[in-house]
């Protein structure tokens, strides 16, 4: 039975799947206006710090809902993880500490968790994903984001026997690497974006922690530090991503990336296993050469989240969990930080995530970008473009990401 025919008899049954949402800003919002016209399925509550938001968000769902229902509102994520009426909750704030502390609230709750929180997953989602395992619970990555997007057509290749070489996602807007709240500050206005949220767009943070949760996802990794990001469209990504000895910018296939020129899409490059698969690629996508790129020209974001809610309570499927802490996103310095300094996170004026494998993150005491919270203070001058380690900064060892990212070392290594 499809999802669509499981949720309309869900709605004929009057017995719609009851969701919480935590977080309505940009993302949020667009998610709870889109449920309002899915069959068999409900927003039971918000929750946002700003109560405007999240009165927004209700009367959007209001207009729009064929099942009317009574959404509860608060400004605290645990009232509504802990109300009643709702089953699955929506992590949509995007920040690593509140995840962190949703994540352990849905667990003490017995609730499932849908992530729109990239940003904790790829700070300590191996354990999370175990421990709501554990307990019988869906812990899942969002369907209509760029990791779950890509590892659709992953998995789609694979399960038709290609070897799959690259996988990745075209960048959204141009890499700005010292990019602040300041300096997008009108442009976030002009688009009714949180101007932390589009810096950390900009400075390429957010791109390094989707291409991170895909290879936590897959066990591929960057091929260099902070990805290659070349640029072109599709015969080009073809002909650039290829070995250097053929002509091309990587060391070693296996690897994620990022493009500039593919954006809103994502994409995997293929090769057939077998002279008579790669001559039927040929004739079907009208090209002549040996790798083929599978290509997604749009990602819907929030939009598609209802699916994966859907699909994680429906049928207990997930869109994308991570197998292992296979890449980090890094803390690197994006202006130079003074002695006593104290760190701001993702999205604000002292540092920006670049992607790195975990072993070398290990290795030489690199800091996860999601660790940067709370009472983070500079131990000593930080020039600007630093790969932080624990030598550079205090971290504040009370937060909870904190905790279980240490907990997750000593249980998963």
């Amino acid at each position: 039975m499809s999802i669509y025919t499981q949720l309309v008899e869900r709605e004929q049954n009057k017995n719609p799947i009851r969701v919480g949402v935590i977080g309505a800003g940009q993302m949020g919002f667009g998610m709870i206006a889109q449920i309002a016209s899915i069959p068999g399925m409900v927003v039971a509550g918000i929750s946002d710090i700003n109560m405007d938001n999240a009165l927004k968000a209700k009367k959007a769902f209001d207009e729009k809902a064929s099942l009317p229902y009574e959404v509860f509102l608060s400004t605290s994520f645990k009232e509504v993880v802990n109300h009643p009426n709702v089953e699955v909750l929506v992590d949509a704030t995007g920040v690593p500490e509140v995840g962190a502390k949703l994540a352990m609230e849905c667990l003490m709750a017995k609730k499932h968790l849908v992530l729109l929180n990239v940003e904790i997953d790829i700070t300590v989602g191996p354990l999370l994903h175990k421990l709501f395992s554990a307990a019988n619970l869906m812990y899942t990555g969002s369907d209509g984001d760029e990791p779950a997007s890509t590892f659709e057509l992953y998995e789609f290749a694979k399960t038709m026997g290609f070897e799959v070489l690259v996988l990745g996602k075209g960048k959204n807007n141009k890499l700005r690497p010292e990019a602040n709240p300041d300096s997008v500050g009108q442009e976030a206005k002009d688009r009714n974006m949180s101007a932390h949220m589009l810096a950390s767009f900009a400075d390429g943070t957010k791109t390094m922690a989707e291409m991170t949760l895909l290879s936590n996802a897959t066990g591929f990794v960057a091929d260099v530090r902070g990805m290659h990001g070349t640029a072109g469209h599709l015969n080009e990504t073809v002909a650039q991503l290829r070995l250097k000895s053929d002509g091309g910018v990587l060391d070693k296939y296996g690897v994620v990336e990022y493009v500039d020129g593919l954006a809103p899409g994502v994409f995997a490059i293929i090769k057939a296993q077998s002279v008579g698969v790669a001559d039927t690629m040929n004739y079907m996508m009208k090209v002549d050469r040996d790798h083929h790129i599978l290509y997604r020209p749009f990602h819907l974001a929030s939009l598609e989240t209802p699916v994966t809610i859907a699909r994680a309570l429906l049928n207990r499927q997930a869109a994308i969990t991570p197998i292992r802490q296979v890449s980090d996103t890094i803390a690197v310095s994006k202006k130079e930080i003074k002695a006593g300094e104290r760190l701001d996170g993702i999205g604000g004026y002292c540092v920006r995530g670049v992607i790195e494998s975990h072993e070398v993150t290990k290795e030489n005491g690199l800091i996860p970008i999601g660790l940067i919270a709370g009472n983070c203070v500079a131990k000593r001058d930080i020039p600007n473009g630093t790969a932080i380690t624990h030598d550079d900064v205090a971290i504040d060892t009370t937060t909870t990401v904190w905790k279980l990212r240490q907990l997750q070392e000593e249980l998963l290594g």
